[in-house]
Parts: C-alpha cells; structure tokens; sequence
C-alpha cells in the first residue's frame, strides 16, 4: 500500500449482519490498517459514496465489497450505477456473494466488476477469502491515491 494511503478504507455493502461480522473480524487480525463502512443496501450504498445526507463527511472507499442480493438498489444494479460513474468507477469493487450462477459471474464482469468472488459456506474458508481480498488490495495492488478532500487520482 503507497505511503499516501495510510489506512485502507473498505465500503461493505451487504444486508447480512453475520456477514459483515465475519467481514470485520477477517480486517481486525491482521497489520493491515483500515477502516470498514458498513451500508445495507444498493440505495444507502449510493448516498454514502455520493456523500450525501448522513454520510456528508464520508471518505471516498479504496475498496468495495459489494453482495449482490439485497433490498431496495441490488448490487447488480449498484454496480452498473458505480462503473458509469466517473468519480466512483475507478474504486475497485469486488462481488462478493452467495451466488456461483455462471449468468451473474457474467453479467457483473460485463458491468465491470474487479472481481467475482463466491461466498465459501465453510467458515474457515470464509475468512481465508477475506484475508487474501484484504491482503491483496492492501499490500499487492496499487490503488487510486486518494487526496484530502476525498478526490482520487
């Protein structure tokens, strides 16, 4: 991770509380430093990268964890929204679901998804998944620099 990004900062979107639980505890145990936002849906999803009403003063995401089955704006349609976005299409967003259907693997790499990635149901293998998403985009890839005022580069 580049000296300008001090602190890796990760949107999860999922309605799941179990979930983001695992989530968070996969990002508590390890050096990596990062600060995870939690939103439910596709449509708070939105309000929060847009920085509009509660989420006014949030910091522009190094990353997204988007769950595709949700209520309100899915992710399927939050992902088409994010990558026609010129201020949001560059922040790295990585599906991650339940779901191994070959016609949503297909449809989320079409919206340009970063990656696709099935949900394990073995808890172990679970946290593996989120420790190698969390390893890889805070030590291996380069991302957007971010600036003071949230901007990205």
């Amino acid at each position: 991770m580049s000296a300008s990004l001090p602190l890796l900062q990760v949107l999860v979107v999922e309605d799941d509380p179990g979930d983001v639980a695992l989530v968070e505890s996969a990002f508590a145990e390890h050096s990596i430093s990062s600060t995870l936002h939690h939103v439910a849906d596709g449509a708070d999803a939105l309000v929060f990268l847009r920085r509009e009403g509660p989420y006014g003063d949030a910091p522009r995401p190094d990353l997204i964890l988007l769950d595709l089955n949700m209520p309100r704006v899915d992710g399927r349609q939050l992902l088409q929204q994010i990558k026609m976005d010129d201020d949001l299409k560059s922040i790295p967003t990585i599906v991650f679901t339940t779901s191994a259907s070959a016609s949503d693997v297909l449809s989320s790499y079409a919206a340009h998804a970063n990656a696709f990635i099935t949900k394990p149901m073995n808890l172990d293998d679970y946290e593996r998944v989120v420790i190698e998403i969390r390893n890889f985009y805070g030590h291996t890839a380069a991302l957007p620099r971010r600036h003071s005022d949230g901007t990205a580069t």
